[in-house]
């Protein structure tokens, strides 16, 4: 839709409406049949339309294009009033800054920022409003550290308050230390079967130590019984030289 045509001071000169909504156009697209639409107007026309609504000529999203810059400046040089005039607003500007005033407009229509508040208010009184809105919130007067909206001054109760926020703490708490116990249980057994499993690995080298130092005692008494043999031989061959 396009920006209405009473907001505007002064004549509109016609090829600067849209040819569908019959306002001053907003984002304006071009035809090949140089007929300007709105943006949001042409493209519901042609989901339900293959042709110009003006002169009935073929057209498709794919063949629209920009204003021509000469149109575009004539459209940027339009003089309206903020829409926010209902409200008390006096500006009048260009259509090229519109945009930029009504953002930051003193009279624009904002939500109260409380949680909870409905309220539409201008900005300009949002300071006023939020002072006296039974949404806001201050800390409880009473000293127990709570924040309290106003709406619920008569329903606080400082005890009741902090003794659920102490059952609250008390079973965060419990969750806490269950989540502890837990990890750490997880923990030790993750260290135990580590343990064993060092253990198990120790214990098959111990027995392969074993093993080999059996066979070493077994070959040193086999070459003791070699040695031994072999004295004799000696021995033998001694006594048979001193024969000889």
């Amino acid at each position: 839709m396009g920006y209405d045509i009473d907001r505007f001071v002064g004549y509109v000169n016609e090829g600067l409406l849209c040819s569908i909504c019959r306002d001053v156009l907003e984002d304006a697209l071009q035809a090949p049949c140089e007929h300007a639409f709105c943006t949001a107007c042409i493209h519901g026309w042609l989901v339900h339309h293959s042709n110009c609504p003006e002169d009935r000529q073929v057209i498709d999203v794919s063949l629209l294009r920009p204003l021509y810059r000469y149109m575009k400046n004539d459209l940027n040089r339009l003089q309206l009033h903020c829409r926010n005039r209902e409200y008390g607003c006096e500006m009048v500007c260009s259509l090229e800054s519109i945009d930029r005033h009504e953002r930051e407009c003193e009279y624009s229509q904002i939500p109260c920022s409380n949680a909870g508040c409905t309220v539409q208010i201008e900005r300009c009184n949002l300071d006023g409003h939020l002072a006296v809105c039974e949404y806001r919130s201050r800390e409880c007067p009473n000293g127990c550290g709570y924040t309290i909206l106003s709406a619920e001054d008569t329903q606080h109760n400082c005890v009741a308050e902090l003794r659920t926020e102490l059952e609250l703490l008390r079973s965060e708490m419990i969750c806490k230390v269950e989540e502890a116990k837990h990890e750490m249980e997880s923990r030790l057994d993750s260290q135990r079967r580590h343990m064993v499993q060092k253990e198990s690995i120790l214990q098959n080298e111990i027995e392969e130590l074993k093993s080999q130092v059996s066979r070493l005692m077994s070959d040193v008494r086999s070459l003791m019984a070699v040695e031994r043999q072999h004295r004799q031989e000696l021995e033998q061959a001694e006594l048979e030289k001193r024969e000889l």
